[in-house]
């Protein structure tokens, strides 16, 4: 081989190996580990929930128990089990990287959103929809709860349907308008952070609460 040609390919080998070398590292920066935190990590930890890999708390925080689904998860997928939420461990959980997009994000809190005003609020008027979904945004703000509206939706004990299979009914079109004007600021239910049917509540410290409106068959509480 003359000495050309040697330099031709010594140049394509280096090509190679550089971009190699770039798609790993750019593997290793797009993937969650533990010590992550944000919104992509709670729709991992919400994913794994769903498919009965995660037990925990939808906090957005990637720890011990986050990494351990993640790895069973893997294994059950014939993925590398290395505990690693990277491309193709999102790709097959069906979840795109919303912290990279704002836009995303969005699109998937509305989504859940959607879910839990169709399982909670299904068949009431509409203003009492879009107040389902602001109570779960204004617990969002409020200290003594989740950050997140994943955290909020499964925060233990906090809403009945999670637990009696109402969650998993099909979401009513109507759903997904209230989640979006509740995610634009509309809030009928005037800041509450509870609400509950007098008719079906079995708690009596829900009835301490201050009420501030009643929608349809709802008491929205501060």
């Amino acid at each position: 081989m003359d000495r050309k040609k040697q330099c031709l390919v010594l140049a394509i080998v280096f090509a190679v190996n550089i971009a190699a070398i770039t798609l790993v590292a750019g593997a290793e920066a797009a993937s969650y580990k533990k010590g992550s935190s944000g919104n992509t990590v709670s729709q991992i930890q919400t994913a794994l929930k769903k498919q009965g890999f995660y037990t925990g708390a939808v906090d957005g925080n990637y720890g011990s128990a986050t990494e351990s689904a993640v790895k069973a998860f893997q294994q059950d997928r014939g993925l590398t089990p290395d505990g690693k939420a990277g491309a193709w461990t999102l790709k097959a959980l069906g979840i795109k990287d919303s912290d990279s997009s704002a836009q995303s994000a969005d699109n998937g809190d509305v989504a859940l959103l959607a879910r839990l005003i169709s399982a909670e609020a299904r068949g009431e008027p509409y203003s009492g929809q879009v107040a389902v979904g602001a109570v779960v945004l204004n617990r969002v703000e409020h200290p003594a709860f989740p950050n997140s509206v994943a955290g909020v939706v499964y925060q233990p004990g906090a809403f009945t349907c999670i637990t009696d299979g109402q969650f998993n009914e099909p979401v009513a079109d109507s759903a997904y308008r209230a989640a979006r004007d509740a995610m634009n600021g509309v809030d009928p239910c005037g800041g509450a952070i509870y609400y509950f049917n007098p008719s079906t509540a079995t708690s009596k410290w829900i009835w301490s609460r201050p009420l501030i409106v009643v929608i349809g068959k709802h008491r929205f509480c501060a």
